[in-house]
């Protein structure tokens, strides 16, 4: 079977396409392809296919659909069986699929390999991406009804489709190569004419125009957008389209590079055989073996073959997989094979020296005993003269690192060479022009084709989740499969569910992943790795396992070790050279689950508890400071939490420009929540309600309000458990408004009810001014407009007691705001310009464009429609300055209302797509909602719903 939903939802049995139904039964087929792997939950179906307009009837119809699917597919089927490709569990159903099955799939997958080898192969990685790009048969689920298109489920793929072709954008500029720009211009024309607007892809277009040699073209789509952007929106072009324009105007066309040399082809002659056995039942790969078959197709043409290494973690099946590929080409060297395991990486003085392993080649070639030079210079000549003129595949299985094999490649082309190591060998990458085959862990698919080849369909008959538990607890490595494997394959009547039972209950530990042999035993294969590190590399390998992100910046592993980054990078460089760990994008290191393990085992047994806690306080101090100096840097006028000075011993990020701060943020957003989490739980709670203080208003204004939830509740508990009165206070306010956020109206007053009380106790009246804001902004949600007037006025009354004029500003703004819902709009724009005069007066530009935004919706209605669009370019301009994406959104939204209530459509639409790219490129559930209006228009015409929505930092909209 095969199907695609990256166009019309598909599906083939062998060669031939199935009729898959009405459309309501493609649209389920539809959900089930775009969450393939996972389960799909009834009410998931319902809300995708009817949305609020369910009937009745609705989970009866979801079950009629899927029986009917699973006999498109399965015609044979009775129509009560489960079948092979529809399974039920977690309350709805899932769709069972390999990667190569679903075209969505392998375009992930292409993905994820082009992030892989992009910082090191930009060429490599935009070919990956144009060969993804190449599955796209039009919009996601083409053909399916309206509401089921315009679903966020199905648009979010899209967005998908318009990352990658940035990405490709990106990489085909890094490899300068004017081929791939040509190839890449037709889905970049295409993306470009659906997001008009998008200027970051529009700015892509033109630098990729000009890489292809065609800058007539790319000033003529510069001009272009300049227009529409001026005609839709009434803006000009932001600062990235601007220096594509000056790039092009600047360039000259780039010289060809010069066409390689062709080597002689040798002719063959005698024929050793040393390869070792290759490995029953070998699965997986296939892109790289497909890869590495297709270069030596196009080196045996004349070219020369080239050193090919394969690198990877230990116990990723470097040496599984040269075995393999070797015993696949071996017939097509005649003059044989030779083999050496250099034992780069073993303990003690196991090592092979290059010296002896040229002796065991000599032998194998025939050379007697007494004709061997005792010089190894000689011995090393001696061996290059015998292959001069051979055809032979040789085998350097596991280098320690360049050093160890550059004597031992042949001196000629005609010979291949394939050499394993968890080096990266970037010398040979670098002098000898080695292709690097770098390995990552098995993707689901293959590792369920591991576990199969290995015990059997019959084994694993009726045990779908189980064999997919013992995947996910691999992570991947095959080494733990394979020693997985072998345990259940030892004790055959033992159900699997035993195994997986066993690994659970040594989550923490590698001792279900140990073995008889060493080479079977993954603590002794990591062993081998941690033993060849310098002291200073082991200990910040050690320290790392303390990091609870998913990936570790230069900056925080400084701040574990307590030095300077500058110190700290060599060490990083070693730990990856051995892939301990690896470089998931620049600067910024990740490691297997496994290995962090082994890692913590480590800690436990060299470091003492007071070092280990001592890593993890710099690491805490790190991460605040830093969001802190980020928040400051993006709203310096804002309440926040006064933290004491850095210590000495960690260096927080410095931000000069928002555009940075808020990419750092971004960036670090999954770890910095993972710390707040980490102090909550295993640390001394000190860190974790700072932290989701300083936090708090980022992550509601990128709509992440159950993450908000899941920290601030840790939050809590931390200050409960140090019985902190000013946590308490801030958690409390934080929690009062994102129970607000998610319509939890009793837990939203009673926590603000008690953040009043403790702040009132405090004698912060600044911060009972904000919850007093706070609960205005549930009453004005509720219609208690007349309740909100008053909290209102208790904020005031605090912040001027106080001096905080900030503060004072941003209260008249809302109360303007609060009159509007009032329908009083005139008085709105006076307080709003109250707000305006004194937030100019004080230099803050996030009140300023707050305020701008403001009298512009005011102006908006009154409909005094060229008014509002005069407030709204100020408020946009200012927004764009200081790089807040949100509200820039938000405003070219309003704007969006203005231009639709004056009658202007076409600059209405303009002005919402390009709102929902900003959206849509943040995750933010108000992408929606501007959808929605932008749907409506084009169905009905022009016209407004609009509804109230707020920010706690005084930006609110209607």
């Amino acid at each position: 079977m095969r199907f695609s939903v990256l166009g019309p939802v598909r599906a083939w049995r062998g060669e031939v396409e199935l009729d898959l139904g009405p459309a309501q039964q493609r649209s389920v087929l539809g959900v089930l392809l775009l969450r393939a792997g996972s389960p799909v939950s009834l009410y998931e179906f319902i809300d995708v296919l009817w949305g609020p307009e369910a009937p009745g009837t609705a989970v009866n119809i979801i079950h009629r659909y899927i029986g009917r699917l699973r006999r498109v597919f399965e015609p044979e089927l009775s129509a009560r069986e489960p079948g092979r490709w529809v399974a039920r569990g977690a309350g709805g159903y899932r769709l069972d699929v390999a990667a190569d099955d679903v075209d969505l799939l392998q375009f992930r997958e292409l993905r994820l390999r082009a992030a892989q080898v992009g910082a090191e192969s930009p060429a490599d990685a935009a070919e990956l991406l144009l060969s993804a790009l190449e599955l796209w048969g039009g919009p996601p689920g083409a053909g399916l009804p309206p509401q089921v298109a315009a679903h966020p489920l199905v648009t979010a793929v899209d967005g998908e489709r318009l990352l990658a072709v940035k990405e490709a954008a990106d990489r085909a500029a890094a490899a300068a190569d004017p081929v791939l720009a040509e190839r890449l211009l037709l889905p970049l024309r295409q993306c470009a004419a659906e997001h008009p607007y998008d200027e970051d892809l529009q700015a892509r277009l033109i630098r990729t125009l000009r890489a292809a040699g065609r800058q007539a073209e790319a000033l003529d789509v510069y001009s272009a957008v300049r227009l529409e952007l001026a005609e839709a929106l009434g803006l000009d072009p932001g600062p990235e389209l601007r220096a594509a324009h000056q790039a092009v105007l600047q360039s000259e066309p780039e010289a060809p590079a010069p066409a390689a040399p062709e080597a002689p082809v040798r002719a063959p002659a005698a024929r050793p055989a040393q390869l070792p056995a290759d490995v029953f039942g070998f699965t997986g790969r296939r892109a790289e073996i497909a890869a590495l078959e297709s270069l030596v197709d196009e080196a045996d043409g004349g070219s020369g073959f080239p050193v090919v290494t394969f690198g990877g973690m230990a116990g990723i099946g470097k040496t599984t997989l040269a075995v393999h590929v070797a015993h696949r080409l071996a017939d097509r060297f005649p003059d044989g094979q030779l083999y050496v395991d250099l034992r780069g990486f073993h303990p003690g003085d196991s090592v092979t020296s290059p010296t002896e392993a040229v002796r065991l080649f000599l032998d194998a070639l025939g050379v007697p005993a007494q004709r061997v030079p005792t010089d190894p210079d000689a011995r090393i000549a001696l061996y290059r003269s015998l292959l001069a003129d051979r055809r032979m595949l040789v085998v350097l299985d596991n280098a320690r690192d360049t050093d160890h094999v550059r004597s031992l490649l042949p001196g000629s082309a005609g010979s291949l060479t394939l050499v394993t190591s968890r080096n990266p060998l970037q010398g040979l990458i670098a002098r000898e022009g080695a292709r690097s085959t770098p390995l990552d862990l098995l993707s689901d698919d293959e590792a369920h084709e591991f576990v199969v080849r290995r015990l059997g369909s019959a084994r694993i008959a009726g045990q779908p989740n189980v064999v997919a538990e013992l995947v996910a607890l691999c992570g991947g490595l095959p080494l733990a499969l394979a020693i997985v494997c072998a345990r259940a394959a030892l004790h055959p009547t033992f159900p699997l569910s035993t195994v997986a039972d066993e690994l659970h209950e040594s989550r923490d530990s590698l001792q279900a992943f140990a073995g008889e042999d060493p080479a079977s035993d993954a603590r002794a294969v990591f062993s081998w790795s941690y033993r060849a590190l310098s002291p200073a590399a082991a200990r910040l390998f050690r320290l790392l396992s303390v990091h609870p992100g998913p990936e570790c910046s230069i900056a925080a592993a400084a701040a574990l070790a307590g030095q300077c980054p500058d110190d700290v990078r060599p060490v990083l460089a070693e730990l990856a050279q051995v892939q301990l760990i690896t470089e998931q994008a620049p600067g910024r290191f990740g490691t297997h689950e496994l290995l962090r393990v082994y890692a913590t085992e480590r800690a436990t047994k060299e470091d003492s508890t007071e070092q280990t806690a001592a890593a993890m306080r710099r690491l805490l101090d790190y991460y605040l400071h830093s969001a802190h100096a980020a928040d400051q840097l993006l709203a310096p006028e804002r309440d926040r939490v006064t933290l004491p000075a850095a210590p000495p011993d960690i260096r927080p990020e410095r931000f000069t420009e928002p555009r940075r701060a808020g990419n750092w943020l971004d960036v670090e957003r999954t770890t910095l929540l993972s710390v707040i989490e980490l102090d909550a739980r295993d640390g001394d709670g000190r860190h974790s309600w700072p932290l989701a203080s300083v936090l708090e208003i980022y992550l509601d204004r990128q709509g992440r309000w159950e993450d908000q939830l899941a920290v601030q509740t840790a939050a809590l508990s931390a200050a409960e458990r140090l019985d902190d009165q000013q946590g308490l206070a801030h958690v409390h306010r934080s929690l009062g408004f994102v129970n607000g956020r998610l319509g939890r109206w009793d837990d939203a007053d009673g926590h603000l009810r008690l953040s009043l009380e403790l702040f009132e106790k405090l004698g912060d009246r600044n911060s009972q001014a904000r919850v007093y804001r706070y609960q205005a902004f549930l009453a004005n949600t509720r219609g208690q407009h007349r309740e909100a007037l008053s909290r209102y006025r208790h904020a005031l009354t605090l912040y001027r007691a106080t001096g905080r004029r900030s503060g004072e500003a941003s209260t008249f703004n809302e109360i303007g705001y609060t009159y509007m819902l009032r329908g009083e709009n005139r008085k709105a724009l006076v307080e709003c310009g109250r707000a305006l005069t004194i937030h100019q007066e004080i230099h803050d530009c996030n009140g300023t464009a707050a305020a701008w935004d403001s009298l512009g919706s005011a102006h908006l209605n009154l409909r005094e429609y060229a008014e509002a669009l005069n407030c709204f370019a100020h408020a946009l301009s200012i927004y764009r300055e200081i790089h807040d994406r949100y509200l820039e959104a938000d405003t070219l939204d309003h704007l969006g209302d203005t231009h639709a209530a004056a009658g202007s459509d076409a600059q209405a639409a303009g002005a919402w797509q390009a709102a929902i790219v900003i959206l849509e490129g943040l995750g933010h559930p108000d992408a929606e909602h501007v959808r929605v209006k932008l749907d409506e228009m084009t169905r009905r015409g022009s016209g407004q719903g609009r509804t109230l929505r707020w920010l706690p930092d005084g930006r609110s909209s209607a």
